[in-house]
Protein backbone atom coordinates (compact mmCIF):
# COMPACT_ATOMS: atom_id res chain seq x y z
CA UNK A 1 0.00 0.00 0.00
CA UNK A 2 1.23 3.32 -0.97
CA UNK A 3 1.74 6.28 1.81
CA UNK A 4 -0.09 9.43 0.97
CA UNK A 5 2.32 11.92 -1.39
CA UNK A 6 3.91 14.72 0.90
CA UNK A 7 2.21 17.43 -1.49
CA UNK A 8 -0.54 19.08 -2.29
CA UNK A 9 -1.53 18.82 -6.32
CA UNK A 10 -2.67 22.55 -6.18
CA UNK A 11 0.58 23.63 -4.80
CA UNK A 12 2.06 21.98 -7.71
CA UNK A 13 -0.33 24.10 -9.91
CA UNK A 14 0.50 27.06 -8.19
CA UNK A 15 3.74 26.33 -7.93
CA UNK A 16 4.08 25.67 -12.29
CA UNK A 17 2.20 28.50 -12.50
CA UNK A 18 4.68 31.03 -10.78
CA UNK A 19 7.50 29.70 -13.06
CA UNK A 20 5.84 30.49 -16.01
CA UNK A 21 4.45 33.81 -14.60
CA UNK A 22 8.14 35.06 -13.88
CA UNK A 23 9.57 33.36 -17.43
CA UNK A 24 10.02 35.53 -20.51
CA UNK A 25 9.07 32.54 -22.59
CA UNK A 26 7.07 29.84 -21.55
CA UNK A 27 8.47 27.29 -23.89
CA UNK A 28 12.28 27.78 -22.61
CA UNK A 29 10.67 27.26 -19.25
CA UNK A 30 8.96 24.35 -19.87
CA UNK A 31 12.37 22.83 -21.85
CA UNK A 32 13.66 23.41 -18.83
CA UNK A 33 11.62 21.73 -16.65
CA UNK A 34 11.51 18.86 -18.85
CA UNK A 35 15.63 18.68 -19.01
CA UNK A 36 15.71 18.86 -15.27
CA UNK A 37 13.15 16.05 -14.94
CA UNK A 38 15.11 14.12 -17.45
CA UNK A 39 18.51 14.37 -15.72
CA UNK A 40 16.93 14.07 -12.06
CA UNK A 41 15.36 10.44 -13.36
CA UNK A 42 18.76 9.10 -14.77
CA UNK A 43 20.58 10.30 -11.28
CA UNK A 44 18.01 9.06 -9.03
CA UNK A 45 16.92 5.93 -10.75
CA UNK A 46 14.34 3.85 -8.92
CA UNK A 47 15.24 4.73 -5.58
CA UNK A 48 12.99 8.13 -4.92
CA UNK A 49 10.41 6.26 -6.63
CA UNK A 50 9.87 3.59 -3.89
CA UNK A 51 9.89 6.41 -1.47
CA UNK A 52 7.12 8.32 -2.66
CA UNK A 53 6.06 7.14 -6.41
CA UNK A 54 3.67 10.26 -6.83
CA UNK A 55 6.85 12.39 -6.83
CA UNK A 56 7.95 12.19 -10.09
CA UNK A 57 10.86 13.57 -11.33
CA UNK A 58 8.58 16.44 -13.49
CA UNK A 59 7.10 17.03 -10.05
CA UNK A 60 9.83 17.49 -8.35
CA UNK A 61 11.71 19.42 -11.08
CA UNK A 62 8.68 21.81 -10.82
CA UNK A 63 9.23 21.96 -6.97
CA UNK A 64 13.12 22.58 -7.42
CA UNK A 65 12.59 25.39 -9.59
CA UNK A 66 9.81 27.27 -8.11
CA UNK A 67 12.29 26.94 -4.66
CA UNK A 68 15.23 28.94 -6.70
CA UNK A 69 12.90 31.52 -8.31
CA UNK A 70 11.39 32.42 -4.38
CA UNK A 71 14.59 31.48 -2.30
CA UNK A 72 17.47 33.14 -4.31
CA UNK A 73 19.64 32.31 -1.87
CA UNK A 74 19.76 28.63 -2.38
CA UNK A 75 21.25 29.02 -5.88
CA UNK A 76 24.09 31.34 -3.94
CA UNK A 77 25.28 28.34 -2.35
Amino acid sequence: MYKHSSFNSDEIVQRAEQLMNAASNRYRITVQVAKRAKRRRSEDKAQDYLDDPLMTPPIRAIIEMSDELTQPEIIGE
